[in-house]
C-alpha cells in the first residue's frame, strides 16, 4: 500500500516532516511528548509489562515512546508514513545504541496484512486524530495483535473543553503546540473509540485521563477523561 492509497492525510504527513529534525529537542514543539512520555510508558508498563515482549508501536514519529519501550527490555518495531521522522528515529537509536528496536515505512494497514497476530502489545498514541479512517487503524491493530494481547490508544476528547484546552490554550496562549496540530473536527470521543474497539474484537478494560497543570507545568494521569485519554483494550482469545 503506497502512501498515496493510504489511510493518510498528506497535509498530517508534511506537517510532521517539516518538524522531523526537532523531534528529540525536548525544548522544542515535542516537549508535551517528551513529558507525557514517562506517564504513558509506566501506564503501559503496569498493565502489560514490556520486558521480553514483542511491541509494535503505530505512528511512531521520531521515536519517543518506542525507543522507551525498547529501553524496557522489549522488543520493539516503530512505523510511521512521515519518511524524515522515521529516520531522525533511526538516527536517534544509532547514536544512543537502543536495543532491541527497528522501524519500518509502512501503514498499519499493511502490516496487519503482512504479520497478523505478531505483536503482543500495539500501541497508537496520538495518532487516531490525524488519520482520515482512524476506524481502520484500530480494525489494524486489532489484527496484528496476539489473541490476549494489548492494544493502547491515546486521542483526545471532542467538546467544548477539550476545545478550548487542547486547540485554544496549548496551540494559541500557552504556545506548547504549533498552530494547527489538530483539527476540532478529527478529535474522538471516548464512546466513539470505544465502539470502535469492540467492532474490532477489542475488550476495553481501562481508562485514563492525561491533565496538564500550566502553574506547575506537570501533566499527571488521573479519572478525567474529559480531554486527552488514553484507553488499554484486550484482544478477545481465539
Amino acid at each position: 500500500m503506497s502512501p498515496s492509497s493510504a489511510n493518510v492525510d498528506p497535509a498530517e504527513l508534511a506537517k510532521f516532516s517539516e518538524l522531523a529534525h526537532r523531534w528529540w529537542d525536548t525544548e522544542s514543539e515535542f516537549r508535551p511528548l517528551h513529558e507525557i512520555n514517562p506517564l504513558r510508558l509506566g501506564w503501559i508498563d503496569s498493565i502489560a509489562p514490556l520486558h521480553g515482549r514483542r511491541v509494535l508501536d503505530v505512528g511512531c514519529g521520531g521515536g519517543i515512546l518506542a525507543d522507551a519501550m525498547a529501553r524496557r527490555g522489549a522488543e520493539v518495531t516503530g512505523i510511521d508514513l512521515a519518511t524524515k521522522s522515521l529516520k531522525v528515529a533511526q538516527l536517534h537509536a544509532l547514536e544512543t545504541g537502543t536495543p532491541n528496536i527497528q522501524y519500518r515505512e509502512v501503514s498499519v494497514e499493511a502490516l496487519a496484512d503482512e504479520s497478523p497476530a505478531a505483536f503482543d502489545v500495539v500501541t497508537c498514541m496520538e495518532m487516531l486524530e490525524h488519520v482520515p479512517d482512524p476506524g481502520s487503524v484500530v480494525q489494524a491493530c486489532s489484527r496484528l495483535v496476539k489473541p490476549g494481547g494489548w492494544v493502547f490508544f491515546s486521542t483526545i476528547n471532542r467538546n467544548a473543553k477539550a476545545f478550548l484546552l487542547a486547540i485554544v490554550g496549548a496551540e494559541y496562549v500557552l504556545g506548547m503546540l504549533p498552530r494547527g496540530t489538530h483539527e476540532y473536527a478529527k478529535l474522538i470521543k471516548p464512546s466513539e473509540l470505544a465502539t470502535a474497539c469492540r467492532s474490532a474484537h477489542l475488550d476495553v478494560q481501562h481508562s485514563r485521563g492525561m491533565e496538564y497543570n500550566p502553574l506547575t507545568r506537570r501533566y499527571a494521569l488521573s479519572g478525567d477523561t474529559s480531554v486527552n485519554y488514553l484507553l488499554a483494550c484486550r484482544r478477545a482469545q481465539a
